[in-house]
């Protein structure tokens, strides 16, 4: 299994894998996306934050939440907080969040994350602080890819 900096979350039937750098803002979107779900009657769940073990089982990319970080999420500027999740999930595309300005304009055409050893996931960009409801562009941007 390889480490991944990243948060992982399955919203619906659909597993995320959240990447970017430190403070790209992945908890925070994970959490957006979980509380917009919540109030949507739709199921979202946390995998794990900030570190996910990817396992690659016959063309299927699995994320596992390491047990020691297992059910916390930090909350930039207010702590590590415990809340419900899920021990591992598929991972079906990785999202990056990005922030303006928003370059390039337009992203590359069929965009993958490299997850190591020949492996990749399909990547959306979303942007975020673009509009209130993240959790509905987010399911725009991934019913058009």
């Amino acid at each position: 299994m390889r480490n991944v900096h990243a948060t992982a979350l399955v919203l619906g039937q659909r597993g995320l894998l959240l990447v970017g750098p430190s403070g790209a803002g992945k908890s925070s979107l994970a959490l957006d996306l979980i509380h917009a779900a919540e109030r949507q009657g739709q199921s979202c769940s946390l995998v794990s934050d900030d570190q996910v073990l990817i396992e690659v089982k016959d063309g299927t990319v699995i994320g596992h939440a390491p047990s020691s970080i297992f059910g916390l999420i930090e909350v930039r500027g207010a702590g590590i907080v415990s809340m419900p999740a899920v021990t591992s999930a598929t991972l079906h595309v990785a999202i990056l969040p990005i922030r303006a300005p928003y370059e390039p304009r337009m992203p590359p055409e069929n965009e993958r994350f490299d997850l190591g050893d020949g492996n990749s996931l399909p990547l959306v960009r979303l942007p975020v602080g673009l509009c209130q409801d993240v959790l509905g562009l987010l399911q725009r941007l991934l019913k058009s890819n």
